[in-house]
């Protein structure tokens, strides 16, 4: 009978802190860290992501997101601080870009290393850098913009990341 009063133990313990938390009396799951990027416009979008990982620079793409809809790219809480998107308009064209070069594919990939693009056979495009602080979560909202000005290099719609609540 000792176990048995031990598991019960551990039962009231697991729910008084589950309830203490809102989760159980809500009856809802926690949030999950994560980067998410959130496409506020009326077309289809592809989205690629660079980050730095143990073994060096890594970009991978595409996520195709619908039209007012969200993508997670990333589970789980963020290991790195800095985290680069570059993204395409299916339908207008148009692209959410930065200063950053990365190399891309014309269809899904998953690329090591940033330099020399063309010669192993990708693309180079211009990722847009966010710093995520010490955030576990993170989402980026593309959305349309105003008529971008050519002179100061701006893209056809605005970027703009926050932490995630």
């Amino acid at each position: 009978m000792r176990f048995g009063s031990l598991n019960i133990s551990w039962r009231k313990a697991v729910i008084a802190a589950a309830a203490a938390s809102g989760f159980y009396a809500a009856g809802s799951t926690p949030a999950l860290a994560d980067f998410r990027v959130c496409n506020a416009t009326q077309n289809l979008v592809g989205v690629a992501i660079g980050y730095r990982a143990r073994a060096g620079w890594i970009s991978e793409g595409w996520w195709h997101i619908d039209a007012s809809s969200c993508k997670t790219l990333i589970e789980g809480p963020l290991e790195s601080r800095y985290y680069y998107l570059y993204a395409e308009d299916a339908a207008r064209g148009g692209r959410w870009e930065g200063d950053i070069d990365m190399c891309v594919a014309d269809k899904e990939f998953k690329i090591a290393g940033v330099t020399d693009c063309f010669a192993r056979g990708f693309q180079r495009a211009g990722f847009q850098e966010y710093d995520t602080g010490e955030q576990e979560n993170w989402m980026v909202q593309l959305t349309d913009g105003p008529t971008p000005d050519p002179t100061a290099g701006d893209g056809p719609a605005t970027v703009t990341g926050t932490p995630d609540p």
